[in-house]
């Protein structure tokens, strides 16, 4: 692996994929580790762009034009990606793995389809491994319920969001020496310390 390694966050609404993403980009600030960091959708000046467009909750796009939405601005942050590949450390909240299991898992587009024009755009980009928090319905509506405002992938029922998670869960277990599963029902603090201590030795 890579010690500037292409670390990625998922996980559904409320499991706390951004907040301990936020909480590494922080610890390698203290210790001078160069790094960059990108949201999906989001990320580079374009894909902020086609974020606001898409999370827009006048929007009322349909599962086709939200794929391809996604990997509009996916394929807007690659030049990013890859003028820092190997030579900073990359750290992505939401990437390939949530396009599977939203678009597929929870709406249905093939897959076929989300692998090949995923693979069109990353070539020979490769992640290096991913941390998936998984969350119960229970914490999820609360945690929402604690945002100030609410986008239009914060407005899903539980049945679409447990068909999200099991895609995300059937993911991991199928790239294990590369996924991480981190359980946002536990301590955080605790959870902070395991994805810590799980980078250190990822750089």
């Amino acid at each position: 692996m890579s010690k500037k390694p292409i670390i990625v966050f998922e996980g559904i609404e409320g499991s706390g994929k951004s907040y301990h993403l936020a909480s590494v980009a922080r610890y390698f600030k203290q210790k001078k580790i160069s790094f960059i960091k990108i949201r999906e959708p989001g990320g580079s000046q374009n894909s902020e762009k086609i974020r606001r467009l898409m999370l827009n909750n006048k929007s009322n796009f349909n599962k086709d034009t939200d794929l391809l939405l996604f990997l509009s601005s996916r394929s807007e942050n690659i030049s990013l990606i890859k003028k820092n590949y190997n030579k900073k450390i990359i750290l992505i909240d939401r990437f390939t793995d949530s396009t599977i299991a939203y678009q597929h898992y929870g709406m249905g587009v093939n897959l076929k389809l989300i692998n090949s024009l995923n693979n069109y755009l990353l070539k020979n980009i490769k992640i290096d491994f991913t941390f998936l928090n998984t969350v119960n319905n229970k914490n999820l509506f609360l945690r929402l319920k604690k945002r100030k405002s609410l986008n239009r992938y914060d407005r899903f029922n539980s049945k679409f969001y447990n068909k999200v998670q099991k895609g995300f869960i059937k993911l991991a277990n199928s790239k294990k020496k590369s996924y991480m599963i981190v359980n946002s029902n536990l301590e955080i603090e605790n959870n902070k310390k395991l994805i810590l201590n799980k980078i250190n030795k990822l750089i």
